[in-house]
């Protein structure tokens, strides 16, 4: 990592910017900043600038741009690919004080945000206002901004799409300091490039996001889900595309393994409603009558029981809802909490190779002597895989990582499948997006990122560098 210095005649131009508490310089940047939450890629800002306005950015972008000063930008930091890391030093511009809903618009079904919203406290929001949010990832305590920049997608894209199918218009601030608005509140637009695309999913690196203007969906008036253990994974996940095939519409299928739900539980301190069988399917089933909403789920759960599933659970009272979303909310920090380290492979892969996916990893597992739970977005593909470094020594256990992505992303790529789902490139993950899309992929990424920051100055080294 190329670290450069700012000059002091540097942070003081900058701290005659920004008001003295909204800056800190050097020792007085906390460890927190120095990576995200997995934590396996660190590196300081030598300063961190809390930002508050489209302006503020824009002053502090022209000037880094003339002086040629690395910028990177982040959110909550919640990330698992070092994309928010200042690898190169430079200038950390945080945006969770740009945490305002500016405008809910009911006739166009939009609402526009600052890119340090929450995405719990818009969820919340839109509902309070009879409306749905639908994006839904994990981490309910991303940024809004975040959840743009890595394109992030949930446990309901199996129905709703995932957060680029929601993002109508963004305001964003480029590497020069220029401000833009990319698309609005209209529904189609077939008016040249769509600029506003390539910002989403580019993981800070060709622009930074000040305001969003978000679609919203009326808020479906009835929601179920079913709970359906099985005696092994494999059974579970070969039944999703069958699922899908029966037309119901389920609004999210999530797969676990009882080994994750026990980490849940032991985590959270509170009881799964099941935790006999080794493998789980969870699916959600929204409507706007409990009519059609029971005649869907009533489909789908007559062909688990006929198709190796032990029994099926309706989750439809507050206490086993409650159960049940927080600990799927939870697997992260409980794999987290059970071993010393871990990292993430984030694949996604077409919905009929889930399964042998899965099994593959359990065969790794085995091959290399290493624990490797897993949950995911069995509806779409889209499977969290966790290497845990457990008691192995520093040495055996980054040879066994390496050849552990190695293997895993050669296997997604084999059955059409993609290095990250959801979670982005980062810095982490390049190497493994270089060798899935091939040179001329990237050359063209490079254009882009050239067409936009010619002096490659935002997020440097992250996604194609």
């Amino acid at each position: 990592m190329n670290e450069r210095t700012l000059s002091q005649g540097q942070i003081s131009a900058l701290k005659q910017m920004i008001p003295e508490e909204r800056i800190r310089v050097g020792g007085q940047i906390g460890e927190d900043y120095s990576h995200d939450e997995l934590g396996g890629v660190f590196g300081y800002p030598e300063v961190l600038i809390q930002v508050m306005s489209t302006e503020e950015i824009s002053e502090i972008m022209k000037y880094a741009y003339e002086q040629e000063i690395p910028v990177v930008v982040r959110g909550a930091g919640t990330g698992l690919v070092g994309a928010a890391v200042a690898v190169e030093g430079g200038i950390m511009l945080e945006t969770t004080r740009m945490n305002h809903i500016l405008e809910l618009d009911e006739e166009n079904l939009t609402v526009t945000v600052e890119p340090g919203v929450l995405l719990m406290e818009l969820a919340q929001y839109a509902e309070e206002h009879g409306f749905l949010y639908p994006p839904d990832p994990g981490e309910k305590s991303a940024t809004i901004g975040g959840n743009i920049s890595t394109n992030a997608g949930g446990m309901r894209a199996v129905k709703y799409g995932v957060t680029r199918d929601y993002v109508r218009g963004l305001t964003v601030v480029l590497p020069d300091g220029t401000v833009v608005e990319l698309g609005g509140k209209i529904v189609k637009n077939s008016s040249g490039y769509s600029l506003k695309d390539l910002i989403i999913g580019s993981e800070g690196t060709l622009g930074i996001i000040t305001r969003a203007i978000l679609k919203l969906v009326p808020l479906p008036e009835k929601s179920v889900s079913l709970l359906v253990p099985y005696p092994e994974m494999e059974t579970a996940i070969a039944a999703v595309p069958k699922i899908i095939q029966l037309k119901a519409a389920p609004t999210a299928i999530e797969f676990m393994e009882r080994e994750v739900i026990l980490f849940a539980e032991d985590y959270l301190g509170k009881k799964f409603p099941d935790t006999d069988s080794a493998a789980y399917l969870l699916l959600t089933f929204d409507g706007n009558s409990m009519d059609q909403v029971e005649s869907e789920y009533e489909k789908v759960a007559k062909y688990c029981l006929d198709h190796g599933a032990v029994d099926v659970y309706i989750v439809d009272t507050p206490e086993r809802k409650e159960a049940v979303w927080s600990a799927r909310g939870a697997f992260l920090e409980a794999i987290k909490a059970s071993t010393t380290e871990m990292d993430e492979c984030d694949v996604v892969v077409p919905r009929n190779h889930v399964a042998d996916f899965i099994r593959y990893t359990h065969e790794l597992a085995g091959q290399f002597d290493i624990r490797i739970p897993s949950f995911g977005h069995a509806g779409d593909g889209n499977l969290h895989v966790y290497i845990c470094q457990d008691e192995l020594g520093e040495n055996e256990w980054k040879e066994k990582l390496s050849a552990l992505f190695d293997a895993m992303y050669a296997r997604a790529e084999e059955y059409g499948g993609a290095v990250s789902g959801e979670h982005g490139i980062g810095f982490a993950k390049r190497e493994y997006l270089r060798r899935q899309v091939g040179e001329t992929q990237i050359e063209l990424m490079r254009g882009i990122k050239k067409a936009f920051d010619p002096k490659g100055l935002l997020n440097p080294g992250k996604v194609i560098d």
